[in-house]
């Protein structure tokens, strides 16, 4: 059975509560960190065999040694299907919230976007299978866990999805640096999809053409772009103080 290396504290622990099977934990002999009491308590819980490794053999396992001194062998990551999404979307009680990403590149702004969206309660993030970043141990690590706490579809199409988006209810802002709307006049309450595109050229064409509206977060001082991720992380964070005051 194939299997995947996933390392970091906060990864581990997610990981271990969550739904994916777990083969056996490895820990650096010298780890002395309460956290790490709380996860040999944790795995101990779970059944899960646990192996002392020298930190360079961690390092080597997990390709980086910025492991925390823990690393866990699991069953690899699995992708949500988008239509497990927009159902738990239509949850009664519930306002849909996706972040979906075109073409985001880097592990650590994936990583930070899902975190994000997890924290603002979306239902779920939404990436193309190609010419972007997948999810990886990098991801899950720059996540700090959260991936296993919320669900991530992998689409072919972003803007064939775009249109799915809209026919099951909801309304798509597409992030736009040059767009005159600011995204603190608009409406982000209800079934809401936000786009944040690559970290170079932004929103393709084709998927900006699929948004109801592109939208932009006002910039003071000399700087005439925000990282991706922290771009994301404004604009959901914007739709959950209007939900919150609606």
């Amino acid at each position: 059975m194939k299997d995947e290396i996933v390392y970091g504290l906060n990864p581990v622990t997610e990981a271990l509560r969550g739904k994916r099977r777990v083969f056996e934990l490895f820990v650096a002999a010298s780890g002395s960190d309460r956290r790490l009491e709380k996860l040999l308590t944790l795995a101990a819980e779970k059944g899960v065999p646990v192996r002392q490794r020298d930190k360079r053999d961690l390092a080597r396992l997990c390709g980086t040694e910025h492991h925390q001194g823990v690393a866990l062998r699991v069953e690899p990551f699995v992708y949500a299907q988008l239509s497990d999404i927009l159902e738990k979307c239509g949850t009664p009680g519930t306002e849909g919230l996706l972040l979906v990403l075109d073409g985001v590149q880097d592990p650590h702004n994936l990583g930070a976007l899902i975190r994000s969206a997890a924290c603002a309660g979306a239902q779920g993030v939404i990436i193309p299978r190609d010419r972007a970043v997948g999810v990886t141990a990098t991801v899950e690590k720059a996540s700090a866990g959260a991936i296993e706490t919320i669900p991530v579809a992998e689409v072919t199409n972003v803007a064939h999805t775009l249109e799915e988006l809209k026919r099951a209810g909801f309304w798509i802002y597409g992030a736009d640096g040059a767009s005159p709307l600011s995204i603190f006049d608009q409406d982000l309450t209800g079934a809401v999809a936000l786009v944040i595109g690559s970290e170079g050229e932004g929103i393709r064409p084709l998927v900006r053409k699929k948004c109801d509206h592109l939208v932009s977060i006002p910039l003071r001082g000399g700087v005439n772009s925000l990282n991706a991720s922290v771009a994301g992380g404004i604009l959901l964070f914007e739709a959950v103080r209007q939900r919150s005051n609606s």
